[in-house]
């Protein structure tokens, strides 16, 4: 009976945790984790013969409590932790063995929080019977049945469906993963999304980020592009957001870089670079947008990505004058990245950020006057891959405002797509366009003719 139905659901809805407790719990238990680990790492020191607070040896009985301590499951769990050659033994044969830690259960605790928070705020995440098996034997502990789940979702319904449909939980689930497989390399970035902190390394297969800017060492290039009628004649000078982001996904993936002049109310000429994002497809050598850099990006704050558009702006905007840097996907990280850098913000005072679909939650703009946008589809999962969901029980700095939304493309790559925030923006979300208008007024008024530019890795 409908009736029978409308009570069941409001007693489940009613006996869900809500997500500000358990979000208070993740950060608890994150803390927990930093100090239990940070203890671990002291006793790994002492107990293997590393010289005691009041500067000689601890006596061997000491030392035979510590071991024990480090290595009781009813102790600190196997707990080896620190920078000798013993520690890091100690440490590698844990995790090729399976051995638990109490650090690592806590942080692995908190995370299953995490994703339960995330299934409260999107109970589209259990609506799917096979996805609802992914969280269920993530929150049993049982990796194995839990990829295997992941496996199936994929085939039945594809893996865009299943990237979509994940995207609220899916870091988490990547760091879940990454403390609990034996693969050793991704420990760190799992400890790193479970306690809040930037990544250093990729959470798959831990690549860390030196390695990625060592692939990705081009100086940069820019050349003015002369665009045909077409092109030019549909470029949006409504000076909006929606305008900006539509123009981005005009301009493609294909290295152009657009710049449009506008005099402003109060008189002043102001500049708005729109960049775009990745390419798709294999890493493309001549294009600062391929995968390379886009991995690159997240990490590092210099890149052939901003090299080129540094260069670019040089050519066409004068030393002292005002930026909004509008992105998207890769396009996003890369302004974040120029207004994160002391060198450019020497030249030019940028003044709003505006990344959207884009993975910047740990980066920070060198003056602390920039205003810094971020616009998030939560069923997108490009935003969470630098270990930070748009569902995540940490907060932003001031300067950051952070917009999310969800709509009905449950598809990955459409719902990261520019055509598609744009129609977010205009159609799903007006009030956010309007705010981010609101903030943008500056940037309104007279425009002038758009300025292009091809840019090159190399």
């Amino acid at each position: 009976m409908p009736e029978a139905v409308t009570s069941d659901a409001t007693a489940a809805a009613a006996r869900e945790p809500d997500v500000a407790s358990l979000h208070h719990l993740c950060r608890v238990l994150a803390e927990a984790a930093e100090a239990v680990g940070e203890a671990a790492a002291h006793a790994s020191g002492l107990a293997l013969g590393g010289p005691a607070a009041g500067g000689g040896r601890l006596p061997a009985p000491a030392r035979r409590a510590l071991l024990r301590a480090l290595t009781d499951p009813e102790g600190l769990g196997w707990a080896w932790r620190g920078r000798g050659l013993l520690a890091r033994a100690g440490w590698l044969a844990g995790v090729l063995t399976s051995r638990e830690s109490l650090a690592v259960s806590l942080a692995v605790t908190g995370l299953k929080a995490r994703i339960r928070a995330a299934a409260v705020s999107h109970p589209e995440l259990l609506d799917h019977g096979t996805a609802a098996k992914v969280l269920r034997a993530i929150e049993a502990d049982r990796q194995t049945e839990a990829a295997g789940h992941f496996r199936r979702l994929m085939t039945e319904r594809g893996a865009e469906y299943a990237l979509a449909i994940l995207a609220p939980s899916f870091t988490d689930v990547l760091a879940w993963n990454a403390l609990t497989d034996e693969n050793p390399f991704n420990d760190r970035a799992g400890w790193q999304i479970a306690t809040g902190r930037p990544l250093t390394s990729e959470p798959l297969l831990g690549v860390a980020a030196p390695v990625w800017s060592r692939l990705d060492r081009g100086p940069g290039r820019a050349e003015p592009h002369r665009p045909d009628a077409a092109l030019r004649d549909r470029v949006d000078t409504s000076g909006t957001i929606t305008g900006y982001v539509r123009n981005i996904g005009l301009i493609g993936t294909g290295g152009l870089l657009l710049v449009q002049p506008v005099t402003g109310p109060d008189g002043v000429r102001r500049y708005v670079v729109q960049l775009a994002g990745m390419a798709p497809g294999k890493p493309n050598h001549d294009s600062p947008q391929d995968l390379i850099g886009a991995i690159d990006a997240v990490g590092a704050t210099e890149t052939p990505y901003t090299r080129a558009v540094t260069k670019a702006l040089r050519q066409s905007v004068p030393s002292g004058a005002e930026l909004a840097l509008v992105g998207h996907s890769q396009g996003g990280i890369t302004a974040m990245n120029l207004a994160g850098s002391r060198d450019f913000t020497a030249v030019y005072t940028v003044t709003h950020v505006v990344a959207v679909g884009s993975p910047i939650d740990h980066k920070r703009p060198a003056d602390p006057a920039t205003r810094v946008f971020s616009l998030v589809n939560e069923h997108d999962i490009v935003p969470s891959l630098e270990g930070r969901s748009a569902v995540s029980p940490y907060g932003l700095p001031a300067c950051f405002t952070e917009f999310t939304w969800t709509d009905d493309t449950h598809a990955f790559p459409l719902c990261h797509a520019a055509e598609r925030y744009a129609h977010n923006l205009r159609h799903d979300v007006p009030d956010v366009a309007a705010r981010v208008d609101k903030e943008l007024a500056a940037y309104r008024g007279r425009p002038a003719a758009a300025r292009f530019f091809t840019l090159h890795d190399r």
